[in-house]
């Protein structure tokens, strides 16, 4: 806590840096280095520098981050500016789901799918009726349930819920 006010004070940015520091900054104390993964991998932060005696334990154990930089020889600036892969990191707690900005999120990603068979699309649709069901989603729902109709032969009230078959309940 020393060493943070005495930077405090002697950064050309300190006002901003203490504006940072009062609104987001903080010490956490953990009592292991599992219990210290859990905590980085619950905050999810964009930049995570490890310095301990083992640093490759973070980087086998973490799952949630931006950008780690690992051991006292590594640091956010050199990973920012030098040998980082991107500056572009997710932050608020976004590292949960998503990696760095890379050449991937530029590229256009077209999917399709096709069900071949009628007894397949009527077999998804039954799964699918129920499941919009449950999500309260009657117009999807409905979709699946013309399949149902057209395809499996079955008979499904307007925007209902079909019953498990003896396919789809096993």
């Amino acid at each position: 806590m020393a060493e943070i006010e005495r930077l405090l004070q002697i950064l050309p940015t300190a006002e901003h840096a203490r504006k940072a520091w009062e609104t987001f900054g903080e010490v956490i104390v953990a009592d292991s280095t599992e219990e210290m993964v859990a905590i980085a991998d619950e905050i999810a932060s964009e930049h995570v520098q490890v310095m301990t005696a083992d640093p490759n334990y973070f980087l086998d154990n973490m799952t949630n981050y931006g950008a780690l930089f690992l051991g006292s020889r590594t640091n956010v600036s050199f990973g920012d500016k030098v040998i980082g892969t991107n500056h572009t990191l997710p932050t608020r707690k976004a590292a949960r789901y998503t990696g760095g900005l890379w050449v991937g999120k530029f590229l256009k990603t077209c999917t399709y799918q096709r069900i071949e068979t009628d007894e397949a699309s009527a077999l998804i649709g039954d799964y699918c009726s129920r499941l919009c069901a449950l999500e309260g989603f009657a117009g999807h729902g409905e979709q699946a349930n013309i399949r149902v109709r057209r395809f499996g032969g079955r008979e499904v009230p307007y925007a209902g819920q079909t019953e498990p078959t003896s396919e789809t309940a096993a």
